[in-house]
């Protein structure tokens, strides 16, 4: 009897699982056609943003003649490499402090919640983010120049920690969003346009001198891109960053925005917007 009703316990853990489960994979979906009805178009777009802030800081680098001070090896791999992790990072941020909050309708659904939004919203970035890596590159190794890395799959691991750092400040500013609304939107775009510089993907950290490198060195995504450009590049070897640092902040950051985020459901009310 006893080992039937822990069988029984079990099974219902694990349908509990796989409903949980499918309830984020409809959630992700849904995410991913948010931006745009045809997912084809939203995935479109995404590269022409991407490809678009590549060719103004090519186009920016040529101007200025900075090429040569750079690290030895495709140029244009400099620069994706910085754009593309950027670019993962902002956009999981926004994606995550922009999930369905405790008083959205959609938590009206009995299955769906605040964890499954989060989750969604960081996976259709993920997807989407990946999607267009791989695309973009494929696209230039066919129609351009060959790529070749270093290493292939330490890249892909500091794009995975980009997206990984972008949850733990995204769930920051949703734990917020329900207390300072405008502050929270404020806050987003400003981190966003901040990391434009202070993410340090126009720059090679061992080229800075000590002063600069204070004023880069205490963001995460500057150690990220940096370490990304070291996977990439056989002539390059990061000396003033590393990958640990970034994964402890986002660790730290993903448990405070976890219990900020319980904290402001438990005390969430649906007049808070008709008050604002």
């Amino acid at each position: 009897m006893i080992q039937f009703q822990a069988r029984q316990q079990q099974q219902s853990k694990l349908a509990t699982a796989v409903s949980m489960l499918e309830v984020i994979y409809v959630a992700t979906v849904r995410q991913l056609r948010t931006s745009h009805t045809n997912a084809i178009v939203g995935l479109f777009l995404n590269m022409l943003q991407t490809m678009l802030l590549v060719g103004v800081f090519y186009f920016m680098y040529a101007v200025l003649g900075l090429r040569g001070t750079l690290i030895r090896g495709d140029f244009l791999i400099y620069i994706m490499s910085g754009i593309f992790l950027y670019m993962t990072h902002v956009k999981t941020l926004g994606a995550v402090a922009g999930a369905a909050g405790p008083t959205s309708a959609m938590m009206q659904h009995a299955p769906m919640n605040t964890l499954v939004a989060i989750v969604s919203s960081a996976l259709s970035q993920l997807y989407i983010q990946v999607l267009t890596v791989v695309i973009v590159l494929y696209i230039y190794h066919i129609a351009f120049n060959p790529i070749e890395f270093e290493n292939v799959l330490g890249a892909f691991g500091m794009l995975l920690l980009a997206w990984f750092s972008g949850i733990g400040v995204g769930l920051i500013f949703l734990a917020l969003r329900p207390w300072f609304p405008n502050f929270t939107r404020v806050g987003t775009q400003l981190y966003t346009r901040a990391n434009m510089i202070a993410s340090g993907k126009m720059f090679v950290a061992n080229t800075l001198p000590y002063t600069m490198l204070k004023i880069f060195d205490w963001n995460p995504l500057f150690h990220i891109i940096d370490q990304a450009r070291g996977f990439a590049f056989i002539n390059y070897n990061p000396h003033y960053s590393n990958w640990l640092y970034p994964l402890i902040v986002s660790v730290v950051l993903m448990m405070i925005g976890l219990m900020g985020e319980s904290y402001t459901r438990k005390h969430a009310s649906l007049s808070w917007g008709a008050r604002r």
